[in-house]
């Protein structure tokens, strides 16, 4: 088992996804389940079924003149747990090349000014993220290349890397969608028809492939950073 000091490294496992049966909430298990294997504990922080509202508020809004501001409780109590991990892994379906909305306004309450930027020493230097995100187009889309670099210049640099992440990696999924999408020259979508039976599971077993293979790879490097 991996361990920091005389205790097991804490995996803070963040989905963002409206229905507890989708793709996303499997593939946020499927990596909980790979980590935890690795010998992390696991802290499973579903946004929706948390009740988390993403909305901004008065009490959340950042005092540029006050960095040591007190928060909300439900606020602070979502700095803690992530305080308390060595990682953080976020899964989620890309929408418009980015982020749900439920999972960026966690990021725009949560990860505050005080807390996650705006101190010469950062609280959440030294840690780790993994982002892992689901898209609907096929993996030889023309989009897709240039989903990779959105995704990996807003969630690595503009955020992860901006609060003293370490490392910040990207996986992006493709072909998560039972239509196949894609774009055509034009730019027109087109959409395929259902993949069922045999061609749906090979399609999904490929897609837990992928995952796995972007966890082991952070697990990986994770171990050798440590």
């Amino acid at each position: 088992m991996t361990q920091h000091g005389s205790y097991a490294r804490t995996a803070l496992v963040v989905v963002a996804h409206h229905r507890i049966d989708s793709l996303t909430g499997h593939t946020a298990r499927l990596a909980a389940a790979r980590l935890e294997a690795a010998g992390y504990r696991i802290d499973l922080l579903d946004l929706h079924a948390e009740g988390f509202d993403p909305r901004m508020n008065v009490s959340d809004q950042p005092d540029w003149g006050n960095r040591e501001k007190a928060y909300s409780d439900e606020v602070h109590a979502h700095m803690r747990r992530i305080l308390d991990a060595d990682v953080v892994v976020a899964v989620f379906p890309v929408y418009w090349q980015s982020v749900p909305a439920i999972l960026k306004g966690w990021i725009d309450r949560v990860w505050n000014y005080g807390f996650a930027y705006g101190r010469s020493k950062p609280r959440l230097a030294g840690k780790r993220m993994l982002w892992l995100g689901l898209a609907g187009a096929t993996a030889d889309d023309p989009v897709v290349e240039g989903m990779r670099s959105v995704l990996e210049t807003n969630l690595s640099e503009g955020i992860a890397y901006y609060c003293g992440f370490s490392r910040s990696t990207v996986g992006l999924l493709t072909d998560a969608e039972e239509r196949p999408q894609r774009l055509d020259a034009e730019g027109n979508l087109l959409v395929g028809e259902v993949v069922t039976g045999a061609e749906r599971e090979a399609q999904y077993a490929d897609l837990d492939r992928r995952a796995r293979a972007f966890v082991e790879r952070f697990v990986a490097e994770e171990a050798v950073a440590a």
